[in-house]
């Protein structure tokens, strides 16, 4: 008997409106980190079998590679995939690893996802050294120039959140949520329900111990 067709269903992230599949697919176990690095066509087959599985929020970054895996993702976008997918890659750590900085590098990331525009564009760090204030009000100035759709931020504190958010909207935070990481569940997450914010939880199988 044949197996049924998966079908992967769609939600609401957050209450600025942007609509993505209920499962995600982080791609940085593509380019680095977790074993050794596989195929490139085979990765690229890899996302095309999932967006059209329904899984249609896709997560990068320019630091993973670092670089290489935004290229990846532009490789398996083209050929009219872009419009299946919610797109989202964030900024804020150096190539090295070493340090975290405040400015937006959409401009590269633009070119090497060989897109327009980014749906939703996360600080992957918060740099200490800029107010958060500073951070998303140039991040602010890249919707109005349609260069991205939704902001995002990444393990930030529920105090940046809300001080980020005060200045645009804060689509999502991402963190890592599993069963065995839980201390976000006291200030970040009922702040995040409190503004209308979309959780994006990762390693949410504990990095893989989880699921073999």
């Amino acid at each position: 008997m044949a197996a049924a067709p998966v079908s992967v269903p769609h939600m609401k992230l957050g209450s600025q409106g942007v609509e993505v599949s209920a499962q995600g697919l982080g791609c940085m176990g593509m380019s680095m980190a977790y074993g050794e690095r596989k195929p490139e066509a085979d990765m690229v087959g890899l996302l095309r079998h999932a967006i059209a599985a329904g899984v249609t929020f896709l997560d990068t970054s320019d630091v993973y590679g670092p670089h290489t895996n935004e290229v990846l993702l532009g490789k398996a976008l083209k050929g009219g995939v872009r419009g299946e997918v919610q797109l989202a890659t964030k900024f804020g750590i150096s190539q090295d690893l070493t340090e975290v900085h405040g400015d937006p590098a959409c401009e590269a990331s633009l070119r090497r996802l060989g897109v327009d525009c980014i749906d939703l564009y996360y600080q992957h760090r918060i740099d200490t050294k800029v107010p958060v204030e500073v951070t998303i009000g140039e991040l602010k100035k890249l919707v109005e120039e349609g260069k991205i759709k939704y902001i995002g931020l990444s393990e930030a504190s529920a105090s940046t959140i809300r001080r980020a958010h005060a200045v645009h909207p804060i689509t999502a935070v991402q963190l890592e949520w599993s069963l065995w990481t839980r201390d976000v569940e006291q200030d970040i997450i009922p702040t995040c329900r409190e503004l209308g914010i979309g959780i994006v939880a990762y390693s949410p199988l504990g990095r893989g111990f989880f699921s073999g």
